[in-house]
């Protein structure tokens, strides 16, 4: 009976030891995400913090009727996605524009009808294809441009130089899939 109890106390703290690497191993995926990033460790993780305050101050104003996304950068703030009407465009950019530490609001919000999981799930898989593109041309550390994909259309914000953000855009046209790529750059030099 000895014998099975240090296995079973060994089996124990290996299951709750299990719990840690997923926890382990996304915060050194962030901590080398923001090494390679030309915001602040600060200004990412703010970003961060606007993203959630930016999504709940929709949420709270509008309710679940519109599909938007939030997307900061360099505390410059995206807004994309689907609006049933101008009011709630509008409202929706109002109600980020009260968040603390938001620089600017770019609001590329469209009147349309809410899109559907499979529209969704294409842009997610372009926004995809347009990254591993950035990481295999290796024109530039792909880790200065966040791309953000909306109904085809391709949105690229960073903190860029002027041929960085040409050759960002440049990848984003070419890949197949994509109807449109809007500039939403910080240009650094």
């Amino acid at each position: 009976m000895r014998s099975i109890t240090p296995l079973l106390l060994a089996l124990v703290i290996s299951s709750q030891l299990a719990a840690c690497v997923p926890v382990v191993i996304g915060g050194a995926a962030a901590g080398g995400a923001m090494a390679a990033d030309r915001r602040t460790s600060g200004i990412y993780i703010e970003d961060q913090n606007i993203e959630l305050k930016a999504s709940k101050a929709i949420a709270d104003e509008l309710g679940t009727k519109n599909h938007i996304t939030v997307t900061s950068y360099n505390r410059n703030l995206l807004l994309t996605g689907e609006a049933v009407d101008a009011a709630s465009k509008a409202a929706a950019e109002a109600a980020t524009k009260k968040i603390e530490n938001v620089r600017n609001v770019t609001n590329e919000i469209v009147i349309d009808t809410k899109s559907t999981l499979s529209e969704r799930n294409n842009d997610a898989y372009i926004t995809s294809k347009v990254k591993a593109r950035m990481l295999k041309e290796n024109r530039f550390p792909a880790n200065y441009v966040k791309v953000v994909t909306e109904a085809t259309t391709v949105f690229l914000m960073g903190l860029v130089s002027r041929q960085e953000a040409e050759d960002a855009v440049d990848i984003a046209r070419s890949t197949n899939g994509v109807g449109k790529v809007v500039k939403v750059f910080e240009y650094v030099d």
